[in-house]
C-alpha cells in the first residue's frame, strides 16, 4: 500500500502542508451514532491522523438505517469497536483509540479535552451533551456539535452558525438554556436544521441517513477548513 497515493486527491486541493497538517491534528468524537459515525468515517479518510471515538452503545437493528458500522454482521458488538475497524481498513497508520464509555457528569473528568486540538459533539442526550459543551468551553479546545437530525428530511435546510445564533432548531433550543444554567459564556459552531418534520410515532424520532450522513459530513469539513486556513491558507469554501 503506497500510503502517500491514498492521500493524493486531498493533497491536490490542500497542498503538502494542508495534508500535512491533518495527519498531526488530534480530534476526540463523542458519540457514533446516525450523525458521529459518518464524521468518524470523513476525518480518516480527509487524513486525520489520530482519532478519539468515544461510545457506550452496541449495534441494535435499528441503528442500520443511517449508522456506518451497523451492519447485520454487527449486531450486538460495542459500536466503537465496530468502527475503529472499519476506519483502520481505510488507514492503517491512524492511530484510532476506541473508548466505550458513556460521557456524563461522573465520567467527564476522564477525558483530557485539552490535549485535542478538536473535540466533536454528536451526542443525543441533552443533559450529557449540555455538559460536554460546557465542558469544552472552559477547556479552550476548539469544538464543533451536532444538532438535532432527526425529524429532517430536507437537506437544503442545514446550516452552520454560533450555538447561541442558531434557529428553528428544539434540540438547540433546550441546550441554550442548560448552557445558560450553568453560565456557560463560550461559544462553538453547530450544525442544526430549521426544518421539523414530525415523527409518527410517539416519543420516538424518524431520523434518515441522507441527513444524519451530511450533518456528520459538516462537522468532519468544519475541523478541515479549520486545520487547512490554520495551516496557512484562505478558506475556499
Amino acid at each position: 500500500m503506497d500510503k502517500n497515493r491514498i492521500f493524493h486527491r486531498n493533497e491536490l486541493l490542500l497542498g503538502k502542508e494542508g495534508v500535512d497538517a491533518l495527519a498531526q491534528t488530534r480530534v476526540i468524537l463523542f458519540g457514533v451514532g446516525g450523525v458521529g459515525s459518518w464524521c468518524a468515517e470523513a476525518l480518516v479518510r480527509s487524513g486525520v491522523g489520530h482519532l478519539a471515538i468515544v461510545d457506550n452503545d452496541v449495534v441494535c437493528e435499528s441503528n442500520i438505517n443511517r449508522q456506518l458500522q451497523a451492519t447485520v454482521p454487527n449486531l450486538g458488538r460495542p459500536k466503537v469497536e465496530a468502527l475503529a475497524e472499519r476506519l483502520l481498513q481505510i488507514n492503517p497508520d491512524a492511530r484510532i483509540e476506541a473508548v466505550a464509555k458513556l460521557y456524563n457528569l461522573e465520567s467527564s473528568t476522564d477525558f483530557d479535552l485539552g490535549s485535542y486540538d478538536y473535540v466533536i459533539d454528536a451526542i443525543d442526550t441533552l443533559s450529557h451533551k449540555a455538559g460536554l459543551i460546557a465542558q469544552v468551553m472552559v477547556s479552550g479546545t476548539t469544538l464543533f456539535s451536532a444538532m438535532g437530525a432527526a425529524c429532517k428530511l430536507d437537506p437544503s435546510r442545514i446550516r452552520v452558525a454560533s450555538i447561541w445564533d442558531s434557529k428553528g432548531c428544539k434540540l438547540a433550543r433546550f441546550v441554550r438554556k442548560r448552557l445558560r444554567r450553568r453560565g456557560a459564556e463560550g461559544d462553538c459552531l453547530c450544525v442544526y436544521s430549521e426544518e421539523l418534520v414530525e415523527s409518527r410515532e410517539e416519543g420516538v424520532h424518524g431520523s434518515m441517513v441522507h441527513m444524519t450522513g451530511i450533518f456528520g459530513f459538516h462537522l468532519a469539513g468544519l475541523v478541515v477548513q479549520d486545520v487547512y486556513r490554520q495551516a496557512g491558507h484562505s478558506s475556499r469554501m
